[in-house]
């Protein structure tokens, strides 16, 4: 197992090379002059000429690169163009918003896409099967940015003063401050360095700073507001887990040792749990590989239409400003973790077929 997962590292290594190589040039393919989105239309040419000049972007596009790939090496993914700030320090704050969300849609999507496609299977041709299989449709069918908006009417106005209402927006109620646990504690923590920042990326998860800290109202709150962004991006993954679970169970269940199972007088319940479910899993845990991927592309929709300050919303105001390193960064971090979860779903696989250890 561990050479297996030594090798899934190595290969990993030349993709996110490449990812490097070509999320930089696209970053300088897209249209627009990055003076004249912060600077405004009527910047002169000499303004903009000495923008490009404090900013790096007058150097050729090697040697601009060049330095790009040396910054990230060392972690460092340069000074956003629009806010002079650091972007390391951005995304430390709006990572964990996003990294909130994702991970929410994706136990929703589980809970309920999962336990819907094993019902449907075993309930084959019946309504729960059709019923199921029409909530799955209609789930796959709904764009995050309308369904999101539907929820945000009928949970904060139609339902308004009701034990159903939920907020509509942002990530916290207006006044409620999420204090970082290590200040609760008492820690004395330097802020600019590693270790700082591991700490101040930690507290940001606001869900997990409150839950830690007892602070039970901050906790309920970020629940609360985290629930219609979650649900709206989570039902396109939940419908294609259902859909899969279903077919891949049907194939199994009509395997000649699940046949030969239920000869030996075995019950359902068994037949399914010990012998179909788990070699039902490989293709189901591909598509949940997959959605974690496009969970990370909902986001974007999905943050813009709770506005949330996630990375999604910062992908947004990146490239509608030209900020080529936050649009860098993003990208980088968002297929990073892409590459990540696939090495995940590869070490899945061994386990789940020890065969593939083998190969």
């Amino acid at each position: 197992m561990i050479q297996f997962i030594g090798r899934r590292l190595l290969l990993a290594i030349p993709v996110l090379i490449g990812i490097l190589v070509v999320t930089f040039l696209l970053a300088r393919a897209i249209p627009g002059d990055p003076c004249k989105s912060i600077l405004g239309e009527k910047a002169t040419a000499e303004a903009c000429e000495r923008f490009a000049e404090n900013k790096g972007l007058n150097e050729p596009l090697p040697v601009q690169f060049g330095i790009y790939m040396g910054d990230v090496a060392q972690g460092d993914f340069g000074e956003s163009i629009r806010f002079s700030r650091p972007v390391s320090q951005m995304l430390i704050e709006r990572l964990p918003m996003t990294i909130e969300l994702g991970a929410t849609a994706l136990i929703i999507a589980l809970l309920i896409g999962i336990p819907l496609g094993i019902v449907a299977a075993m309930k084959h041709n019946t309504a729960t099967d059709v019923g199921t299989m029409v909530i799955a449709n209609v789930g796959v069918s709904m764009p995050v940015f309308w369904l999101g908006l539907l929820l945000a009417y009928m949970f904060a106005l139609v339902l308004q003063d009701t034990v159903f209402e939920l907020p509509p927006a942002g990530r916290l109620t207006a006044g409620l401050i999420s204090v970082p646990f290590y200040e609760v504690w008492g820690w004395t923590v330097n802020e600019d360095s590693f270790s700082g920042n591991t700490l101040e990326f930690i507290s940001n998860h606001f869900i997990f700073n409150a839950l830690i800290t007892g602070d039970w109202e901050l906790f309920w709150d970020a629940i609360k507001h985290l629930i219609l962004p979650a649900v709206a991006l989570a039902t396109i993954p939940m419908s294609v887990i259902a859909r899969i679970t279903r077919s891949s169970l049907l194939d199994t269940l009509g395997r000649d040792y699940v046949r030969t199972a239920r000869a030996k007088g075995a019950r359902e319940r068994r037949v399914i749990s010990r012998h179909a479910l788990r070699n039902a899993m490989l293709p189901v845990v591909t598509v949940i590989g997959l959605q974690m991927g496009a969970l990370l592309a909902g986001a974007v929709l999905t943050e813009t239409v709770f506005g949330l300050a996630g990375i999604g919303t910062a992908l947004v105001e990146a490239i509608t400003s030209r900020d080529f390193p936050v649009i860098q960064a993003i990208t980088v971090v968002a297929a990073g973790a892409y590459v990540f979860i696939n090495m995940l779903v590869d070490i899945s696989y061994a386990y789940l077929d020890p065969r593939i250890r083998l190969e």
